[in-house]
């Protein structure tokens, strides 16, 4: 069983940063594909970037391509999200989830998932 913890999320205004943590249990990260998924309220979860644990290969939202990194912690088996140059369209509860087999953007492919952090970016 696997177990995902995020957190890091926070209020911050228009142009400032934050790091999310997704600390994983019950599974090695180098044998699991992490994703990171967002959802604002009355809509679909969506898809914010992945790494791959067979390669480290990354991939981003449009939208968040040159703003937002994934990198891993070995140490800690820990899975960040870097996230800068943020907007009010950031806003939403951030989820980590991993998947044995699958690093793409489907959320429904995603095995497990964290309870969410909340990120709110002002104006």
């Amino acid at each position: 069983q696997v177990h995902l913890v995020e957190s890091g999320g926070g209020l911050v205004q228009a142009g400032g940063s934050l790091r999310l943590s997704c600390v994983a249990s019950g599974r090695t990260i180098t044998r699991m594909h992490i994703g990171w998924f967002r959802q604002v309220p009355g809509k679909d979860r969506d898809f914010v970037g992945s790494i791959s644990y067979t390669d480290g290969s990354l991939t981003y939202q449009d939208s968040v391509k040159g703003r937002f990194t994934i990198s891993r912690d070995y140490a800690s088996n820990t899975v960040l999200l870097q996230m800068n140059s943020l907007k009010p369209d950031d806003t939403a509860v951030y989820y980590c989830a991993s998947d044995q087999y699958y690093s793409g953007t489907a959320v429904s492919r995603y095995h497990y998932w964290g309870q969410g952090t909340q990120v709110t970016v002002s104006s």
